[in-house]
């Protein structure tokens, strides 16, 4: 009976603290004072109350426009919408950041939380990469013009992920080039150039292993697939890749399977 007590306490002091929360805010929201809406903002937002900040903020923008102040402002703004994990809107208001104080007190902060926030948003490999080559685009001007910032080893490791993700987005073309096969017309020559463009495209990506051996069974089927006068001629090439993948990748899990592609094409160069 005192347990059930003490939680109904407890629960009444939490709706009374809620409720006095509330109306604070909606007397700070009916406020004249943009002073006190702004310094209300700032302590709403160092207590991660990011959509109260957000509209404080919002209501004295114009009021503080072409004054020192306003600076601040849009980016506290970029902020809030990064406390809410809206990327897109976060980013929106960084470049508006960008575009009016390109000198300003935040512009390192700015410019690199525009290709993060592309970053974070950007999407799965199999879906369009637009964001995604966006992200790449900011991260890189941001790492050419502020090198020594302490955002540049976050900004170089998510370009690294970022050109992952494109370079996986190719290997799904190139595999499923590869799954076509011969149907109605060579796919794997066009395995074969997708893999070797992502390869040079995004050297070191992660992908480079798996690119490689589409490209090395690519050219076998492509010798299977030949007629007479041209088989000699791709079991050559076939060979070539076969040395370039072992020497590359010594310890692939596909070195087995490899071995076995270099003795088929052993038995047409002898033949």
């Amino acid at each position: 009976m005192q347990y059930r007590t003490n939680i109904v306490v407890v629960v009444a002091a939490l709706s009374a603290l809620l409720l006095t929360g509330c109306g604070e805010y909606q007397k700070i929201l009916k406020s004249k004072d943009p002073d006190a809406k702004y310094q209300a903002a700032l302590r709403y937002f160092n207590d991660q109350q990011y959509v109260r900040a957000q509209t404080l903020l919002d209501d004295v923008a114009v009021y503080y426009k072409g004054t020192e102040r306003s600076e601040d402002v849009i980016c506290y703004l970029a902020r809030c919408y990064m406390g809410n994990k809206d990327y897109a809107t976060a980013a929106e208001y960084y470049e508006a950041y960008a575009r009016n104080y390109p000198k300003g007190r935040y512009i390192i902060e700015a410019r690199y939380q525009i290709g993060h926030c592309y970053y974070m948003d950007a999407p799965d490999a199999r879906l369009d990469q637009d964001i995604t080559k966006k992200a790449i685009r900011w991260l890189t001007e941001f790492v050419e013009m502020f090198a020594e910032s302490p955002y540049a080893q976050d900004a170089y490791q998510q370009i690294d992920e970022l050109n992952d993700r494109l370079a996986q987005k190719e290997y799904y073309s190139a595999k499923l080039y590869y799954d076509l096969g011969t149907y109605l017309g060579n796919n794997y020559l066009s395995a074969e150039i997708v893999a070797k463009n992502a390869i040079k495209r995004y050297p070191g990506n992660k992908y480079t292993e798996e690119l490689s051996w589409i490209i090395l069974q690519a050219k076998y089927q492509q010798m299977i697939n030949s007629f007479e006068d041209k088989k000699m001629d791709r079991a050559r090439a076939t060979e070539d890749e076969y040395y370039n993948f072992v020497t590359d990748f010594p310890s692939s899990t596909h070195r087995q399977a490899a071995e076995k592609i270099k003795k088929d094409v052993d038995k047409v160069l002898r033949n």
